[in-house]
């Protein structure tokens, strides 16, 4: 009896193993049917799922793209997983056969950069500020987005960049000049990278289209400044970090707008004594409603802004007769 439950078992535990290979696997099939969108001359975008992360779309959430040039391919992110990066590369030869040159990551969150492992013979560069967080949080991003996304994430480290780029740089591949270009806000650190010949921006999570600007870690004074100046950009195209290609600037005016949305809702809730468990469920207006990932990014905005605004709102001098100053 104890022979045979022990015979049992090792076919269940075997079967298991069978199983979550077979899902590795079949994650790793996913990845590989990417189909790169050609947006302009030699430049073409991976889009991501309109979604927060889950099992189903294995993390590929952002978009991210690449630049075919004489003295090789420009790739810009490389995406949630070494497996992602893997099928990037599938991808990529199947339009070029000229090699990668050179990596661009625009910030340090884990669905832009965490294809890194997959991009080990080239070399990736970013900003300063992002090389630090990387460093910093990135192993931890990388199990969070484990738990998140599951097998898919089967052999993925965070490997940091290990070039560092500067605002205001300018770089040449072939007949293609680029433009590095750094901004703050969404992080501590986001690079756009601007290409001078054909007027693509990529501009990285600066830029959310049809979809609700995530914000853990953003500091949206200087997020709305960094839109601002982006605006006045010579850009012919424009690549979001999240959603479609625009031939305008759509996406800059809606991420501002949106923006500033939730910070004015946020400080009149505070300003009349409203509790952040009260704010977490209001009712959105019909034109932020209808962008994706809405409302669970909304909630998740609350608990990253509201409390500092609360604060703020609590500290701030009273009027006679206990209204806040200026209301």
């Amino acid at each position: 009896m104890i022979a045979l439950a022990k015979r049992l078992r090792w076919r269940v535990l075997v079967g298991l193993g069978m199983v979550l290979c077979h899902s590795a696997a079949a994650f790793a099939a996913d990845y590989y049917d990417l189909h790169p969108q050609q947006i302009a001359a030699d430049t073409y975008v991976f889009y991501g799922a309109q979604e927060n992360f889950s099992f189903d779309n294995h993390g590929a959430i952002a978009n991210t793209g690449f630049i075919v040039t004489d003295a090789g391919v420009i790739v810009i992110d490389t995406g949630p997983s070494r497996l992602y990066g893997r099928a990037m590369r599938a991808a990529i030869a199947r339009v070029t056969d000229r090699p990668i040159a050179q990596v661009y990551i625009t910030h340090a969150h884990p669905d832009h950069f965490l294809g890194n492992n997959a991009f080990e013979d080239v070399p990736i560069a970013t900003l300063a500020g992002t090389i630090d967080q990387i460093k910093r949080i990135g192993p931890d991003l990388a199990s969070n987005l484990y738990n998140l996304v599951g097998p898919a994430m089967r052999g993925t480290t965070a490997r940091a960049p290990d070039q560092v780029v500067a605002d205001g740089d300018t770089v040449v591949f072939g007949r293609h000049r680029l433009s590095l270009i750094g901004m703050r806000g969404h992080t501590g650190a986001d690079l756009m990278v601007l290409d001078r010949t054909t007027g693509v921006l990529f501009a990285g999570d600066i830029a959310f289209y049809q979809r609700a600007a995530t914000t853990p870690n953003a500091d949206i004074a200087r997020w709305e400044q960094s839109l601002a100046a982006a605006e006045q950009l010579d850009f012919r195209y424009l690549v979001p970090g999240h959603g479609p290609v625009t031939e305008d600037g759509a996406p800059l005016l809606q991420t501002a707008a949106y923006l500033n949305w939730l910070v004015s809702h946020f400080e009149a809730a505070a300003a009349v004594g409203r509790s952040e468990a009260e704010v977490l469920y209001d009712r959105l207006p019909p034109r932020w409603a209808r962008l994706a990932v809405e409302p669970s990014e909304y909630q998740r905005s609350v608990s990253h802004l509201y409390p500092a605004i609360e604060q703020r709102s609590l500290s701030a001098p009273r009027a006679e007769g206990g209204a806040a100053a200026g209301s």
